[in-house]
């Protein structure tokens, strides 16, 4: 089915009510693999981080990484969810390349944590809980990379490459419970969810979850049913979708696709299916299997993993502050309104103005300069905030140099600009190009007197009483000093030359 064929959304809503589920796989930031101590390194020449154990060779035997578990029951516990006092792996079976084991060691019927929620905040500042199914440790897989199609996917391609570095990088995967309700917001709550669980994972320090890295990715699977029914719809399931974005966008595409297939009078085929980021569209996969097609068992290599009480409490009073709880703690500390705080929040600035106070700067100023001048060149440059090549530290001194009166907002915005396009640290750049604020009031002075010369009628104006005429006369003497003098105090001499009150 095409894009053209597809129902337009409202019609989609007016009959069906979507339900969703998400699967949010996270690769935890750990120093060497789930099983194996092979290294996670980014970026190693492919196939150099492995052994016996990560490439399933006879004779290995794995062992459990204890920090992936602990990261696994505080992910749990910031979940609003119950930890098992025993659980165990379990084997995945399947033949798939990247697997060179023919089986993913995971967790099936008894995961580590299970039965939680996150409330998420959705532009308008309303609170949807999502009910978290469960948390559970597996390992990735490898990476295999098709060359010579035109789409970069096995079909078609002449041949494949595979790379084992990242099989048995340690996972955690997030699995919430059937998500209804959210109607025409669902897409909206998708893409809130994953945000919201984002921030708290990187909040934890159990990863920096970075989707474009793929250190975190999402599945997202939909279904529709008539409205009033109480049957669920079969599901289709969009896999490794990896911006906020793109959840948001695969979640609308696929309402709008079940309902132009459910309409037509066809059937929804349970499958998995692609993700195009250039238009927002999903393409066919293959047929999804059942659980029983995996055929799980437990795994006879490792031993149950036990968590003892007493640690699981230690790592629950350890945690830090958590992302919405934080928020709201910062929105009244700022003196921000909540649709204020939602707009810093959708623009990714929260951390960089908080970064920013911390540096020196009042939080006006850093919430002026983030939402203002930086999201502006943010914006042209078709870029993140946080990607721009200037730091919290650079953008407070900048605010200091204004509050200290060396610099105006406009003489700032010059700084931030030269900043941004490398040219050294604001102090440089003020002396180097000259940029300080002309305090001398001998030459305010002269400049003043020059203004009210060249613009006779004007200062005649002013003199009757026409105070509002001396903003020309302002103009005019920001304008001979280049923007370099201080606008008020300008005004307050021209004034004092008319012998006017202000």
């Amino acid at each position: 089915m095409t894009v053209t064929e597809l129902v337009s959304y409202d019609e989609a809503l007016a009959t069906y009510e979507p339900v969703m589920g998400l699967e949010v796989h996270v690769e935890l930031g750990t120093k060497t693999k789930m099983f194996c101590g092979c290294a996670t390194e980014l970026g190693a020449e492919p196939n150099s981080q492995t052994c016996p154990t990560c490439l399933g060779l006879p004779g290995s035997l794995p062992v459990v990484n204890g920090i992936a578990v602990e990261s696994a029951v505080k992910i749990g516990l910031a979940l609003n969810c119950e930890i098992a006092e025993w659980c165990r792996f379990a084997r995945k079976n399947y033949f798939y390349p990247d697997m060179p084991k023919n089986f993913q060691t995971s967790q099936y019927d008894e995961p580590i944590a299970f039965n939680g929620y996150l409330d998420v905040q959705l532009e308008d500042g309303e609170v949807f809980r999502v009910e978290i199914e469960r948390a559970h440790m597996e390992e990735d897989t490898g990476k295999s990379t098709h060359v010579g199609g035109a789409t970069g996917r096995i079909h078609g391609a002449q041949h494949s490459l595979l790379d084992y570095n990242r099989a048995g990088i340690p996972l955690i995967e997030i699995v919430t419970k059937p998500i209804t309700g959210a109607g025409e917001r669902a897409p909206e709550v998708a893409k809130a969810y994953v945000a919201e669980l984002r921030e708290l994972i990187k909040a934890l320090g159990v990863s920096e979850a970075r989707m474009e890295m793929g250190q975190m990715r999402c599945d997202v699977n939909l279904s529709l049913m008539p409205k009033g029914a109480e049957k669920f719809g079969t599901r289709s399931e969009t896999k490794n979708v990896n911006s906020l974005r793109s959840v948001e966008r695969a979640a609308r595409f696929e309402i709008m696709r079940h309902a132009a297939v459910l309409n037509d009078g066809g059937t929804i085929i349970q499958e998995t299916r692609h993700f195009h980021e250039e238009d927002g569209s999903t393409t066919s996969g293959r047929v999804k299997e059942e659980a029983e097609d995996y055929r799980y068992f437990p795994e006879p290599d490792l031993v149950p993993v036990a968590p003892a009480r007493e640690w699981v409490e230690e790592l629950r009073k350890g945690l830090p502050e958590l992302p919405r709880v934080r928020r709201n703690r910062l929105r009244e500390e700022w003196g921000v309104s909540e649709h204020d705080m939602q707009s810093i929040l959708n623009a990714g600035a929260v951390e960089l103005i908080a970064a920013t106070i911390e540096a020196g700067a009042d939080a006006a100023s850093a919430r002026k300069w983030w939402m203002g001048e930086l999201s502006r060149i943010a914006n042209e440059e078709g870029i993140g905030l946080g990607l721009l090549p200037i730091t919290p530290v650079q953008v407070a001194r900048i605010a200091t140099l204004i509050a200290e009166g060396s610099l105006n907002d406009k003489l700032g915005r010059e700084v931030i600009k030269h900043v941004v396009n490398d040219e050294g640290e604001p102090d440089e750049i003020v002396e180097k190009r000259g940029l300080k604020i002309v305090s001398d009031e001998g030459a305010l002075g002269t400049a003043v007197d020059e203004a009210i010369a060249a613009n006779a009628g004007i200062a005649d104006k002013i003199r009757s009483g026409k105070v509002a005429a001396a903003g020309a006369l302002v103009g005019a003497v920001m304008k001979a000093t280049r923007g370099q003098a201080d606008a008020a105090r300008v005004r307050e001499l021209i004034l004092e030359r008319l012998g006017v009150e202000g």
